[in-house]
C-alpha cells in the first residue's frame, strides 16, 4: 500500500501551479493534495474545475502574509511537504509596486519556512520545501552564455530581488536549521489558463479583437520559453527525486527573441483564424522600453536532464500551436477573466461569503 502524504501547494490557483495541482491530484490519489492561494487578482478557481470533486484535493483560502492561518494549517493538516509557488510575479507591476512583491515574495516565504521549521523540527525524516523560482534572478545575458545552477545572482527589476531575497532565505534555513529543501529556478512559462496580462495570452487575445500588439523597445530581448505542463512534469520529478539543497534550472531549451515570437504567433493565428498571411503582423507597435528590462534570458537545463532524466516534451512551435487551440476553444473562460466574473467562481463554488 502507498504511503499516504499531505501535500501543501501554494499559488496553486494560478497558472503555474493550477498545472501542479492536477498532476499531482490525478497522479498521486494517495496524496491529499492542499492548495492554499488567497485568490489575489491572479489566481482562478475555475483553472481547476475538473478536479475540485476528487476526493483528495482540498481548497484554503488563506494568505501566506496570514502567520496565525498558516500555522494552523501546519498544525492541524501536519504538511509531508510543500511546494511553494504563491508568489507576485509580473515585472511591470514590481516596478510600479515594489513593497507588495516584497512582503508576498520574502515575508510570505519566511512565514512558511517558519511554520515547516516548527512543524518538522523534531523530525526532518520524509519532509521536503520545495521553491519554485524564476531565472530573473541571474540577472540578464550578453549574446552569448546560459545560465547555470552556480550563476551568481544580479537581479535586476523588484521582482527578480524579491525572488532572490526568498531564494536566498531558502537556502539560510536548510544550512542554519537543517531545512530540508530543493529550489528550481525555470524560464518564461507559457500554455493553458495563463493570466492575459502576460505575453502569448494577451497578444493572442488581441489579435483575435484586432487590437495593437505592444513590443517592448525594438523587440530584441530575448527569452528561453518552457511548455507549462512540461514544467508541472519538472516540477513533479524535482520534487520526489531532487537532493536535498540542491537547485534545479528547468528551461525549455529554446531561445526567442520576442519580435520573432510575435511574428511567429501572428503566423500561426492567422492561419488558425482563416486570414490573409500577414494580417496580424500589421498589429505590431513598439513602445517605450520599460525601465531594468534585461536583455537576454537562456537556461541550461542540463543538470536536471543528466540527474533526472528530464527534458521538454514539446517545441516551442508545437507547444504555441496547442496553447493558441485552447485559447481559441476556451474564448468564454478569457471573457470571464477580462470581464473579472471569473472573480466570483470562489463564492459561486463554494459558497462562502
Amino acid at each position: 500500500m502507498k504511503e499516504e502524504k499531505n501535500i501543501l501547494v501554494t499559488g496553486g490557483a494560478g497558472f503555474i501551479g493550477s498545472h501542479v495541482v492536477r498532476l499531482l491530484v490525478n497522479k498521486y490519489p494517495h496524496y491529499n493534495i492542499f492548495n492554499l492561494d488567497s485568490l489575489t487578482y491572479a489566481g482562478n478557481l475555475e483553472n481547476l474545475s475538473d478536479v475540485e470533486d476528487k476526493g483528495n484535493y482540498f481548497f484554503i483560502k488563506a494568505d501566506i502574509l496570514d502567520v496565525d492561518a498558516i500555522d494552523k494549517l501546519f498544525a492541524e493538516h501536519k504538511f509531508d511537504g510543500v511546494i511553494h509557488l504563491a508568489a507576485e510575479s509580473h515585472v511591470d507591476r514590481s516596478i510600479k509596486d515594489p513593497l507588495v512583491f516584497a512582503k508576498t515574495n520574502i515575508l510570505g516565504t519566511l512565514n512558511l519556512l517558519e511554520a515547516a521549521k516548527k512543524y518538522w523540527k523534531e523530525n526532518y525524516e520524509g519532509k521536503i520545501f520545495y521553491h519554485v523560482s524564476t531565472d530573473e534572478v541571474y540577472g540578464s545575458l550578453g549574446q552569448e552564455g546560459l545560465f547555470t545552477e552556480s550563476t551568481s545572482y544580479d537581479p535586476n527589476s523588484p521582482y527578480s530581488a524579491s525572488k532572490a531575497s526568498s531564494d536566498h532565505f531558502v537556502r539560510a534555513y536548510g544550512e542554519t536549521y537543517g531545512m530540508p529543501y530543493v529550489i528550481s529556478n525555470c524560464s518564461n512559462n507559457y500554455g493553458a489558463n495563463q493570466f492575459p496580462e502576460k505575453l502569448i495570452p494577451l497578444f493572442i487575445n488581441n489579435i483575435i479583437q484586432n487590437k495593437a500588439l505592444p513590443v517592448y523597445g525594438d523587440g530584441n530581448y530575448t527569452r528561453d520559453w518552457l511548455y507549462v505542463i512540461d514544467h508541472a512534469m519538472a516540477i513533479d520529478l524535482v520534487f520526489h527525486e531532487g537532493k536535498n539543497a540542491e537547485t534545479y534550472n528547468i528551461g525549455g531549451f529554446n531561445e526567442w527573441k520576442n519580435i520573432d515570437l510575435v511574428k511567429t504567433l501572428c503566423q500561426q493565428m492567422d492561419e488558425k483564424l482563416g486570414r490573409k498571411a500577414g494580417e496580424s503582423e500589421r498589429l505590431i507597435t513598439y513602445v517605450k522600453d520599460r525601465p531594468g528590462h534585461d536583455l537576454r534570458y537562456a537556461i541550461d537545463a542540463s543538470k536536471i536532464n543528466k540527474e533526472l532524466g528530464w527534458k521538454p516534451s514539446l517545441t516551442f512551435e508545437e507547444g504555441l500551436s496547442k496553447t493558441i487551440d485552447w485559447y481559441l476553444n476556451n474564448k468564454e473562460w478569457m471573457n470571464r477573466v477580462t470581464s473579472g466574473d471569473y472573480q466570483k467562481y470562489y463564492e459561486e463554488q463554494y459558497k462562502f461569503e
